[in-house]
């Protein structure tokens, strides 16, 4: 049987792993990613502290590696 991969089934498998996540305008965020919700909102984390958090709209979005 052919299994189809979901985009979201893909982003729930890289939940924890670091990623690097492009963005629209050309700029790039290198991180954790600690969270995503069913828009694709990313939740990016850089560093140990809440201040090293960064959420990203889905919009933006134009690829997310590992």
């Amino acid at each position: 049987m052919d299994e189809t991969r979901r985009p979201l089934d893909v982003l729930e498998e890289t939940v924890g792993s670091q990623v690097t996540v492009e963005l629209k305008d050309g700029g790039r965020f290198e991180g954790r990613l600690a969270g995503y919700d069913q828009h694709m909102n990313l939740v990016v984390e850089t560093g140990g502290t809440a201040e090293d958090t960064t959420v990203i709209r889905g919009d933006n979005v134009v690829s997310i590696r590992q």
